[in-house]
C-alpha cells in the first residue's frame, strides 16, 4: 500500500513544478469569436465591385497609375505602355545561341523541302562551287558555331546545289550565293602560253624550292642553262636527262633549242625545274604532243616536298641509335 502513494505524492508534485499548458484554440472558434455579432445589428452598406471584361491586353490587370496633367489626350496615349516600348526580335531564333545560323538552317531546310522531287544533274553538269570553309562562315556571323553543324548546314548547301541547272529556282540560286566564296578558284583559268613573232614560247617551271623560266624556239637542239651547256652546268648524268626528257621523249632533241635560267635549290631541283617548263613550252609549238608527254610524266607538276626535321631525331625520320643503360 505504501508504494502506490509513494507514486501519487510524486506525480502531484512533478504536475505543481510546470506551467499549466494552454490549448491552441482552433481556427474556426477564433474566427468565431472575432467576427461575433449580435443577430440584431445591422450590416454596413456596401458596393459590389465592376465586373471583370477580358481582352488580349497585356496591361489590363497592371496597377493604374492615377492619369498626369500632361498625358496626352490622342491615339497613342490610350496605347498600352508595353506594346508602345517593347522591342520585338526580328526572328524567334534571336532567343538561341546561334541566331544567324538557326535561320540559315531552318530558311534551307524549307526549300530543301519545297523543291526535293526536283531531279538532280549527274556530276559533270553540276556547277563547280568553293563554299566559304566553317572558320570564314564562322566569323562572318560571329557566333559559336561547331563544325559538325557547319557540315550540317553544307550538306543541305550541296543537296540544292545539285538539282539540274536547268530546273533549279531562282529562289535556291539567291539563297546559296550568300555561302559561296568572294573569290572562285575554279573561274580561274591559267593564262596560255603562246608564241612570240620570234618563235619563242617561254614557260616557268617549278620543282620544290628551284624554279627555271624556260624559253624553247626551233633550232638545232643547243641547250643552255644559266649561260652554260648541259655538261657544264649539271655534273650528274641524270641531271642533265631531266632537263630535256620532255624533247628525248617525243624525239625533238634536234629540232628545238631551249635557253633557261634556273635559280634556287640544288642541281636535281633545277633539272626537274627546267624539265616542265621545256614541257610546257613544247606543248605552245606543237599542242598535238600532249597524250605522249602526260604519258612520260612531264604535263604536272611534282608537288612532292623536303619533309621537315623533327625534334629528337637525326633526320626527318631518323632516330638516334637507343642505348638501353
Amino acid at each position: 500500500m505504501e508504494t502506490p502513494l509513494i507514486r501519487a505524492g510524486f506525480r502531484r508534485a512533478i504536475s505543481s513544478s510546470h506551467p499549466p499548458t494552454r490549448r491552441r484554440a482552433l481556427a474556426s472558434q477564433s474566427r468565431t469569436l472575432a467576427t461575433h455579432r449580435d443577430d440584431n445589428t445591422p450590416f454596413e452598406p456596401f458596393s459590389a465591385a465592376p465586373p471583370i471584361r477580358f481582352n488580349s491586353s497585356p496591361d489590363q490587370f497592371a496597377r493604374r497609375s492615377p492619369p498626369s496633367r500632361l498625358q496626352a489626350t490622342t491615339q497613342d496615349s490610350r496605347v498600352p505602355l508595353l506594346s508602345r516600348i517593347r522591342i520585338l526580335p526580328a526572328s524567334p531564333s534571336y532567343f538561341t545561341a546561334t541566331p544567324t545560323y538557326t535561320d540559315d538552317l531552318l530558311h534551307l531546310s524549307s526549300l530543301l523541302r519545297k523543291h526535293q522531287l526536283l531531279p538532280q544533274a549527274p556530276p559533270d553538269q553540276t556547277e563547280a562551287v568553293a563554299w566559304k570553309t566553317w572558320a570564314q562562315y564562322k566569323s562572318e556571323v560571329d557566333e559559336p558555331v561547331r563544325e559538325t553543324r557547319y557540315a550540317r548546314l553544307l550538306g543541305l548547301i550541296k543537296r540544292l546545289n545539285n538539282i539540274h541547272p536547268a530546273l533549279k529556282p531562282a529562289e535556291v540560286s539567291e539563297s546559296l550565293e550568300r555561302f559561296k566564296r568572294t573569290v572562285q578558284p575554279f573561274l580561274n583559268k591559267p593564262k596560255p602560253i603562246t608564241v612570240d613573232d620570234f618563235g619563242r614560247a617561254r614557260a616557268v617551271g617549278r620543282r620544290k624550292s628551284s624554279s627555271a623560266s624556260v624559253y624553247l624556239v626551233p633550232g638545232d637542239g643547243e641547250a643552255r642553262v644559266n649561260g652554260q651547256s648541259l655538261t657544264e652546268y649539271f655534273g650528274r648524268l641524270h641531271d642533265r636527262e631531266s632537263a630535256v626528257w620532255p624533247l628525248k621523249a617525243t624525239e625533238r632533241l634536234d629540232r628545238y633549242n631551249v635557253w633557261a635560267v634556273a635559280q634556287g635549290g640544288g642541281t636535281t631541283g633545277q633539272a626537274e625545274a627546267v624539265m616542265l617548263g621545256v614541257s610546257k613550252a613544247l606543248l605552245a609549238h606543237e599542242p598535238g604532243l600532249k597524250p605522249a608527254l602526260r604519258r612520260a610524266g612531264v604535263v604536272t607538276r611534282d608537288v612532292r616536298e623536303v619533309e621537315r626535321k623533327k625534334p629528337g631525331h637525326v633526320k626527318a625520320r631518323k632516330m638516334p641509335a637507343w642505348v638501353k643503360r
